[in-house]
């Protein structure tokens, strides 16, 4: 019985744990994404759903950790060299969008009928953006390393810089303050300049160091530990400080990130990073105080609607101001119109130095999770709004009465080395494709490239199919692979043909349409590289011949069987690493 009085309830873990799992996957699925799922998950079996939790305030300080987390793993992305070159986006473009949003925000939270002090804090919330939800969307859309997710990080870093000087204006602005309150903070900037430039100095002289010496110790266990203990130190550290925990973290992933243990810092790092990221939106999610809602939904869906408005276009016309073009204005428009989870501390701080009220701190909170939580809605809704991408045709010319020894179709990675040797000969060679900008880029190297589908007989005529004494397939798509082939094969059965295969499966289907030659495109590089394995393994040159001859004949042995049969046809033919199984082959004198 005193076993069972001091047991761990693990209801709540298996409800919050079920509930993400449930609700992220199937929220995604219907194309909502997974920030949507887990706050709708957190408001089911938070105090206002099923209420199997009171307290959402806890899970989302520990949830918080997801976010510093992913802060490190961007960080680790992030050379030195890479962050000097966005030092223009960061304290240029970030601090041009967060003073404009602050300002015009204020604007907007005074005609709400408040003061001046309650209307600048309020405002303050929506300035700085949530980086979970932004930094999830790009992950989710594989934006984040591109160079329009490089400046919305660096809006985002911006704004996390913020977090001190933000904080020391509430408390200024309190209506207790005094002149020591002046020193005060002045002592807090100067303590967060200093933890920040310690740490510098730790990352900088201690840490490869530290994991090159657990690394001597083979423990996975430790190593993981280690990881851990820097991402959490870095954070706890800038905490301190009166800075922003994700910031230290971020600091920290960028002094690992030219180190030789950063794939593997960032593979202990990732599962954690993931869910504690998903109990952070779930935390959200349980923190929406329905019945603050209920009583006052329309001056919650008005304020809602008039900031993330008002922001939206701030941000769209700045960025537009910094040579963005539209698609790229509107997507960050739409990413950076809520308010961020920094919100709470500031609210929660102006609100115990009474600059606003309970109520007022209650709905502007309902008012930054429901601006959060729209986010991916409107992402979602962003596709149908930008215009559709148009293709230029400049310097593009149609295929028409095109005379040629040799017609190649596609000039991709393997038609551009098959032309130079081609045209190496003195063979006079036409080329088309259907891609556009390749088509361009070619012009820029010398190269006269026509537009033109190969897979339509008419486009073969204009190409000059009918005259040509090879035609070369080398587009990308396996589809097109075979249907070029099959219809060059009945058209121009004079014509010898050689065709790219994808894989296998399109090597054999190639070779019973009837072409003269294929060859699966990644075929022959891939023997060069295992020559070159079993060299770097000592192998000698004769020992090198024999297994390669070997490998050649059993792939064509193979691929006999697979024109007789099917694809499996064979399979006796290939070593197997299976543990246990027989080796039909000796082994090699240097194994």
């Amino acid at each position: 019985m005193a076993e069972a009085a001091h047991a761990f309830d693990l209801a709540p873990t298996v409800a919050l744990l079920a509930a993400g799992v449930v609700a992220a996957p199937l929220f995604k699925r219907v194309g909502l994404g997974s920030v949507l799922g887990y706050l709708a998950a957190g408001l089911a079996i938070g105090p206002y759903g099923f209420g199997l939790f009171t307290d959402p305030q806890a899970i989302i300080h520990v949830a918080e950790l997801g976010v510093v987390m992913f802060l490190f793993i961007i960080g680790l992305e992030m050379q030195p060299s890479k962050l000097w070159g966005l030092r223009k986006e960061i304290f240029g473009l970030g601090f041009v969008q967060a003073a404009t949003c602050g300002a015009l925000l204020t604007a907007a939270a005074l005609l709400f009928g408040k003061g001046f002090n309650a209307a600048f804090v309020a405002a303050l919330g929506f300035v700085l953006t949530s980086t979970a939800v932004v930094m999830r969307i790009l992950d989710e859309r594989g934006d984040a390393n591109r160079p329009s997710g490089q400046r919305n990080v660096a809006i985002l870093l911006f704004e996390d810089l913020s977090i001190v000087p933000l904080l020391a204006i509430v408390a200024f602005m309190a209506p207790s303050a005094h002149a020591a309150s002046i020193w005060e903070q002045s002592r807090q900037v100067a303590l967060a300049v200093a933890v920040f430039l310690a740490l510098l100095l730790v990352g900088r002289y201690l840490l490869n160091p530290l994991f090159r010496l657990l690394a001597e110790a083979h423990a996975r266990e430790v190593m993981t530990a280690a990881a851990l203990l820097v991402v959490l130190g870095a954070a706890l550290a800038m905490q301190m400080g009166g800075l922003s925990m994700a910031m230290g973290a971020f600091v920290a992933g960028v002094l690992l990130s030219e180190s030789s243990f950063r794939h593997q810092l960032e593979a202990d790092i990732e599962p954690f990073r993931g869910i504690l990221l998903g109990l952070f939106f779930m935390g959200v999610g349980m923190a929406l105080d329905l019945a603050v809602v209920a009583q006052n939904w329309q001056l919650i869906a008005a304020g809602v609607v008039a900031f993330m408005s008002v922001k939206g276009a701030a941000v769209y016309l700045i960025a537009r101001l910094f040579k963005s073009d539209h698609a790229e204005a509107l997507t960050r428009a739409f990413l950076f119109a809520q308010g961020g989870e920094f919100a709470f501390v500031l609210y929660a701080a102006a609100a115990g130095a009474g600059i606003i009220s309970q109520p007022i701190h209650a709905q502007l909170s309902a008012a930054i999770i429901f601006s959060m939580a729209l986010t991916p809605l409107l992402v979602i809704a962003l596709p149908r709004l930008l215009p559709k991408p148009t293709t230029s045709m400049e310097d593009v010319e149609d295929a028409k009465d095109l005379r040629g020894n040799a017609l190649v179709i596609g000039w991709g990675r393997i038609g551009q080395v098959i032309t130079q040797a081609l045209l190496a000969r003195g063979v006079d060679v036409s080329i088309i494709d259907t891609d556009t900008e390749l088509i361009q880029i070619a012009s820029d190297f010398g190269m006269k490239v026509y537009y033109g589908d190969g897979s339509r007989l008419d486009i073969l005529h204009a190409a000059g199919a009918h005259e040509a004494q090879i035609i070369i397939i080398c587009v990308d798509k396996a589809e097109d692979q075979v249907r070029i082939a099959e219809l060059v094969h009945e058209t121009f059965p004079l014509a010898k043909v050689i065709a790219r295969a994808f894989d296998r499966q399109i090597a054999v289907r190639l070779a019973k349409v009837g072409v003269d030659f294929q060859i699966r495109e990644a075929y022959g590089s891939a023997v060069m590289m295992s020559r070159e394995a079993l060299k770097a393994l000592g192998a000698s040159d004769p020992d090198i011949r024999e297994v390669m001859e070997d490998i050649r004949r059993r792939d064509d042995e193979r691929f006999a069987l697979n024109l007789a049969g099917d694809i499996y046809a064979g399979r006796n033919l290939l070593h197997s690493n299976t543990p246990g199984g027989a080796r039909d082959t000796p082994r090699y004198p240097w194994e």
